[in-house]
């Protein structure tokens, strides 16, 4: 009988890298993930999208308001669950794709900077992985959560070399490394792994190229175990 697959949280920040999930970053890491044999379990939180923007004139769609767990479905074929019902007893790995909806949906990073807040049951889920002492990544923008959240522990990640962003990182408590677009920054002691992705982009090949290699990295830390 073969092992049972590995289930693996995708949390998605909406559909769209403006204002929700950036949807070349969520399919690759979707792609990635059944290719490695691992099972996605896509989810967001059920709550109002910070903004609407529209992704041909780049302006904010005033009169529009969206849900960020409704648009999301959209990247997952509707295979989503809302995350306030999700924990970590459940899974055996989270990632956290980018786009400017993880910086203004799954927290405040965008308007408040270091000071931000984290949606509470993404904070949560973190904080019970972490304390079961599971493996979690972060692409593109998303690492200020993990610094956000985790910054007592004090984790090494990566955002590429934007001197703004890693310097926030750090005031959150993290140890900011420069890395380039198709590699990864592990933290071992903490299971973390993080990618710059599009913080660096430019193009979708060396944004796959790193998003593999980190989900690569989770598939053998999972198979390893936590403890």
């Amino acid at each position: 009988m073969s092992a049972e697959k590995k289930k693996v949280g995708v949390i998605l920040a909406g559909c769209g890298y403006l204002d929700g999930a950036e949807i070349h970053e969520a399919t690759l890491t979707l792609l990635s993930l059944d290719r490695a044999g691992a099972t996605a379990v896509a989810m967001a939180p059920d709550v109002a999208q910070a903004k609407v923007i529209d992704h041909i004139t780049n302006k904010p769609v005033e009169v529009e308001q969206r849900r960020v767990l409704v648009e999301a479905a959209r990247i997952a074929r509707g295979q989503i669950r809302a995350i306030a019902g999700v924990h970590a007893t459940e899974l055996d790995a989270l990632i956290f794709t980018g786009g400017f909806g993880a910086a203004m949906n799954l927290c405040t990073f965008a308007t408040d900077g270091k000071a931000m807040k984290v949606e509470p049951h993404v904070a949560r889920l973190i904080r019970e992985m972490q304390a079961a002492n599971k493996p979690m990544g972060f692409m593109c923008i998303a690492p200020v959560i993990a610094a956000k959240v985790l910054g007592s522990h004090h984790p090494r990640l990566t955002i590429g070399n934007d001197r703004e962003t890693a310097a926030a990182l750090e005031a959150m408590g993290s140890v900011h490394v420069d890395c380039p677009v198709d590699e990864i920054v592990v933290d071992e002691r903490l299971k973390l792994v993080s990618t710059p992705a599009y913080m660096l982009g430019p193009s979708i090949a060396p944004v796959a190229a790193g998003i593999d290699k980190l989900v690569e990295w989770m598939v053998a830390a999972m198979a390893i175990g936590f403890r």
